[in-house]
């Protein structure tokens, strides 16, 4: 008996976005399109006559736009399926799309731009390739196993592999007072960081660095809808700035994030356009390394939410200096693969639900 497919309905008021999106999803074999819609309200009776595990939704339609559908699919009587936005690569499109990822849409894709059909394919299926592998480790269909890989480089947990499902660690000890605090995060992110920043306390005096693995604009979207929900500062981060304490700082979509120590003492920002690392830019990975160097052991790491490995080698950077580590658990994130990684790799101290993440940052930075 053959894998389960994935059901994706796709929801577009154009003809031409539903073909090219129809014939982009053909080419992956675990994928079954088992239907398209015009606007939100005949996809509301799809979804209740196909059951499809996974949606694709436009923003701008009649009848119902992308949002509006979502805030119905939430009161859905039934399983609702996973939802990923289609979004147009506007600043409007993307403080829409932000607000659908708080919503609990899955994740987004970006609608190319290519002179051909075949280009414009090619775009889209590099966009879905990563959400539906995404997608298959939260829905069990592709689970990786508990044995940790073994990677050229990396050193192997201490005592032997770690199974990142049961593994919570031990409170990272509150006379800790780092000066700084380090997030990696990709899928379910913008969910989970409004979840996050705004608890933060008034007053903080560690800077917050955040890598969300996203493009360019939409970082700019999102520090835009945090800063509204919080009473500390957020803001897209800016090549040259000066670190200011309690200050958060998110690292610029396709482009690097690092801080620098001068002569002086003086920490700054660097937005860089170096290679990808983990197919990711900006990547956990870079930042962890530069807080490393300035901040050692005087460092708060953060792992969120997200697919793939990013982060892990950077941690294991931060743990030589002596830092801590926090890790969000596997029930409340979307996709547990960041912090599942890092587990296995031994390079987390304390693991907890996103409900308690906010808190524990509070409790660790401020001594309280």
């Amino acid at each position: 008996m053959g894998r389960k497919k994935i059901k994706v309905l796709i929801v577009d008021d154009t003809v031409l976005y539903r073909k090219i999106i129809r014939d982009t999803l053909a080419s992956f074999e675990e994928v079954d399109v088992v239907g398209t819609a015009s606007n939100g309200k005949i996809a509301l009776s799809q979804i209740t006559a196909l059951k499809p595990d996974l949606v694709t939704l436009d923003q701008e339609m009649p009848e119902l736009n992308g949002v509006q559908t979502l805030r119905m699919l939430k009161a859905f009587n039934g399983k609702m399926p996973a939802t990923v936005m289609v979004s147009a690569h506007t600043t409007k499109d993307a403080a829409v799309t932000m607000q659908a990822l708080e919503l609990g849409a899955f994740d987004f894709i970006t609608k190319p731009s290519g002179a051909s059909m075949q280009s414009n394919i090619t775009a889209l299926e590099r966009q879905f390739k990563p959400i539906l592998q995404a997608y298959a480790v939260k829905s069990n269909l592709g689970r990786a196993p508990v044995v940790s890989r073994k990677v050229p480089g990396e050193t192997p947990p201490p005592g032997g592999s770690i199974d990142p499902e049961t593994f919570t660690g031990q409170a990272i000890q509150s006379n800790l007072r780092p000066e700084a605090v380090a997030i990696g995060i990709s899928t379910g992110g913008p969910k989970a960081l409004a979840q996050v920043i705004p608890l933060l306390k008034t007053g903080l005096s560690q800077p917050v660095f955040i890598v969300q693995h996203m493009p360019a604009m939409f970082t700019k979207a999102l520090a835009d809808s945090l800063n509204e929900k919080s009473s500390l500062l957020v803001k897209e981060a800016e090549n040259g700035e000066i670190v200011t304490r309690g200050r958060v700082y998110i690292a610029p979509g396709g482009k690097h994030m690092k801080v620098v120590k001068s002569l002086g003492g003086q920490v700054t920002i660097e937005i860089t356009d170096d290679a990808p690392e983990n197919f990711c830019k900006p990547a956990a990975d870079y930042l962890f390394r530069s807080v490393a160097d300035v901040y050692g052991k005087k460092t708060l790491g953060v792992i969120m939410t997200g697919m793939g490995r990013d982060g892990v080698k950077g941690l294991q950077v931060l743990k030589k200096k002596g830092a801590a580590v926090l890790a969000q658990d596997k029930k409340t994130s979307i996709v547990f693969g960041m912090p599942m990684e890092a587990i296995r790799a031994g390079v987390v101290d304390q693991v907890a639900p996103l409900s308690s993440l906010a808190g524990e940052i509070n409790r660790i930075c401020t001594g309280i």
